[in-house]
């Protein structure tokens, strides 16, 4: 490839790149992080790179530089790393792998001539391990920022086996709260759902299990056939007893749910309006008993 990295931070995201970056034939040139163990255990693991105390350093020695900081550090360490390298970063790419921030915090960068980007998987990361597979392969990972950190990002994505989309600056914070509720927010729900069967006396286990091949078949439902397909239920029958039915018990049995449930209802209630199998009067009626109480 003829591309040498440099990874600034080298916590479980910024170790995955060496490993996996230097697998896919580029050259990990510098590293550097908050401690230099740290620093080292990653060289060690990649079995490539050199350790450097001075950040700055470090940078130098990369074409590519990963910025592998926690959020709320990459604005700053970019600074901090642009005010030493200045007129060096010409030419240079600069990356991020924040989900919820643009390549826009990488302006000091931008400024001294660099090109920047933000590569964000849409992955969860584990300590690495000698025995485990790659967590690139097969995963989508978005790449954003200007045209040359883009082409790069996109060649690179695809060299770890993952596959790359682009997505414009100014969405980023919108497409990680998509992420956000994808994930982090059905986890909510299902969690929701097994408070319910809890109060129906089943254990949590029992509950998973009653409840998985459910949420197997929605999920294959929402891929095969888009979530407006998929939607069934009470609320998009417009069967409005049921559904007062489910709101008396929530608010005897789990009344700190009861709002959420009235919030989903009425979203759900919207998506079944577009599906086109309602009736108006239908509509209203249930977007009454779904008010809040």
């Amino acid at each position: 490839m003829n591309k040498r990295v440099s990874i600034i931070g080298c916590g479980r995201v910024g170790t995955a790149i060496a490993v996996y970056s230097t697998k896919a034939g580029y050259a990990v040139a510098g590293l550097a992080s908050r401690t230099v163990a740290s620093a080292e255990k990653t060289r060690q693991v990649a079995g490539a790179g050199q350790v450097h105390e001075d950040a700055s350093s470090a940078v130098m020695a990369g074409d590519i530089v990963f910025i592998t900081t926690p959020d709320d550090a990459i604005e700053s360490v970019c600074a901090s790393l642009s005010d030493g390298c200045r007129e060096k970063l010409s030419g240079k790419i600069v990356y991020h792998c924040s989900g919820a921030l643009s390549s826009a915090i990488l302006s000091s960068a931008k400024k001294w001539g660099a090109s920047t980007g933000s590569i964000h998987p849409l992955q969860s990361f584990a300590p690495y391990t000698l025995d485990q597979s790659s967590p690139f392969k097969g995963i989508n990972i978005s790449v954003e920022g200007d045209e040359p950190a883009v082409v790069l990002g996109k060649t690179m994505v695809h060299g770890l086996g993952a596959n790359a989309f682009s997505i414009p600056t100014k969405a980023k914070t919108l497409y990680h709260a998509a992420a956000v509720v994808a994930s982090n927010y059905l986890v909510t729900l299902e969690d929701f759902a097994i408070q319910l069967l809890k109060s129906a006396d089943l254990e949590p286990d029992t509950a998973y299990k009653i409840l998985e091949p459910l949420i197997q078949g929605t999920l294959t439902n929402i891929k095969n056939r888009g979530a407006i397909e998929a939607l069934t239920g009470p609320v998009a029958r417009g069967d409005v007893e049921i559904v007062e039915r489910h709101l008396e018990d929530i608010d005897e049995y789990l009344p700190d749910y009861s709002l959420l449930y009235r919030i989903l209802g009425r979203y759900t209630l919207d998506l079944a309006h577009r599906k086109g199998e309602l009736s108006e009067g239908s509509v209203a009626e249930m977007k009454k008993v779904l008010a809040s109480s």
